[in-house]
């Protein structure tokens, strides 16, 4: 008998693999300061772009800044809009600031763990907006600590900022050269120094990170929505492996290290980024159109309406219902005030988290065979409360899709996932999750599906991760089978 896993917390009643971290950087030009102040303030821009990133990252969020002269910080534990307050953004002056909302992945749930991360010293102060995982972490810390370096985080994003400190005085570009070959695993940082804004992207680039344009400036950003979000253009994706270098005599760039082959995560696509972002050339909502087209076209089924589960699944189920002509459907209506503060004390009432969640409308359901697609099945405890809801408004037949391939491994690059042993498909197969979820049919798009709906989007762009559905990742990860 397949049995379920309940967690009890409701960070893992949300049954979904957890967003990394968003990061922003933003560099005016000095000469323009006073002119336009209010517009070119760059704590200002930075908090417009962190909350356009809200969805990558909700537990905690900061801001760092420099004037040329001296550096401040503000980060606390909450939500963009809880942790900056009108008097915080008016103290956080100056021409050079970084941003993050984190959710952690390495390192526990504290404000010491907040981001950016920043030290200072005699060769000046270095601050480091992290995106990513290191799988390196421990050994780069047990050798700082042998040499009696002392940690106040448990982040890995600590060690990196200690990396950079140490070869400082070897010069900037040296030091980040030197510091980026020693850390492996995903990462997209921004790095400040009092006088220059650094952008920097793992060699496979597997973590997305862009670059804009602002007036007098340059922003870079996790996702392009940022930059809309600040007003600015988009210019283009940092390349895997590449360094850039901002400041007042423009951007400088250069690449470090080998070439290695791509691989982006494939879950920006699936679910993390939001629809109206554009990365590695790819606009996400296209790619969600065409994993539903592909999804139709591997997995078929007569029915009435096809719903999405709002928010990233409704993309995949507007593709999949231009491709077989079957009607779309609002169908499910989702809670959009349900926060990390939600109380849910008992594990009954966890197990029925959904119901608050998601809503049916019966209207659009009663008497109907539904085709329901989701982005993913983690866990299955949400997919089987789904189910019930729908039936619950009537639908006659639920047919259950899912635009990415069943989810076998944990990602050990900078999502938070469940250990092998929690993930339902790692030991079951279709059909059992089937008949444990309550649906009359089952199905996933392929691996192989997957890539073919983003070569369709743009065939120049190719490699993507797929680790966590054949747990072959883009580089050897200790202990990868937990």
């Amino acid at each position: 008998m397949l049995t379920l896993n309940f967690l009890g917390t409701f960070k893992m009643m949300d049954d979904k693999l957890r967003d990394e971290c968003g990061v922003v950087g933003v560099f005016v030009n000095p000469d323009s300061q006073g002119k336009k102040q209010d517009s070119m303030n760059a704590a200002t821009l930075s908090y417009y772009g962190l909350y356009s990133l809200q969805h990558r990252g909700q537990e905690s969020a900061g801001i760092c800044v420099s004037d040329g002269d001296e550096v401040k910080i503000h980060k606390a534990m909450g939500l963009v809009s809880d942790v900056f307050m009108v008097e915080h953004l008016q103290e956080l002056k100056g021409n050079l600031a970084i941003g993050h909302v984190r959710y952690a992945t390495a390192g526990s749930k504290t404000v010491e763990n907040a981001q950016p991360m920043l030290i200072q010293s005699k060769l000046g102060s270095v601050a480091v907006a992290h995106n990513g995982q290191l799988v390196n972490y421990i050994q780069l810390r047990e050798m700082f600590e042998e040499t009696g370096a002392t940690f106040s985080s448990s982040s890995d994003t600590e060690v990196i900022v200690k990396l950079i400190a140490r070869g400082y005085k070897k010069g900037l570009e040296r030091a980040l050269t030197d510091t980026i070959q020693m850390i492996k695993g995903s990462f997209a940082l921004c790095v400040m120094t009092k006088d220059a804004l650094i952008g920097a992207r793992d060699p496979n680039g597997i973590r997305p990170l862009c670059l804009g344009q602002i007036n007098d400036g340059w922003v870079l950003a996790s996702e392009s929505c940022a930059i809309d979000a600040m007003n600015g253009t988009f210019v283009r994706d940092i390349r895997p492996g590449e360094i850039v270098i901002i400041n007042k005599d423009g951007v400088l760039s250069f690449d470090f290290g080998e070439k290695t082959s791509k691989r982006t995560c494939i879950f920006e696509y699936v679910y993390f980024a939001r629809p109206d972002s554009i990365i590695d050339q790819i606009a996400v909502q296209e790619a969600r159109y065409k994993m539903g087209a592909q999804l139709a076209k591997e997995a078929p089924v007569e029915a009435d309406v096809v719903i999405g589960v709002p928010d990233s699944g409704v993309g995949a189920a507007l593709g999949y219902s231009r491709a077989t002509g079957i009607p779309y459907a609002m169908g499910v209506v989702k809670n959009k005030y349900i926060g990390r503060t939600f109380i849910a004390p008992t594990q009954k009432d966890r197990e029925n988290m959904v119901f608050v969640k998601l809503n049916a409308l019966k209207s659009d359901l009663d008497g109907k065979r539904v085709i329901v697609i989701d982005d993913s099945i983690v866990r299955g405890t949400t997919s089987k409360r789904l189910v019930q809801i729908l039936r619950r408004a009537g639908a006659k037949e639920v047919h259950f899709r899912v635009s990415s391939a069943p989810v076998k491994f944990p990602c050990h690059l900078g999502i938070d996932t469940p250990t092998k042993a929690e993930l339902i498909s790692s030991n079951h197969d279709t059909q059992e999750i089937c008949k444990e979820i309550g649906a009359d049919s089952l199905a996933f798009i392929s691996v192989e599906g997957m890539f073919e709906a983003l070569r369709a989007c743009n065939p120049e762009q190719y490699g993507f991760c797929k680790g966590c559905f054949t747990g072959e990742y883009p580089m050897g990860i200790p202990n990868s089978n937990i």
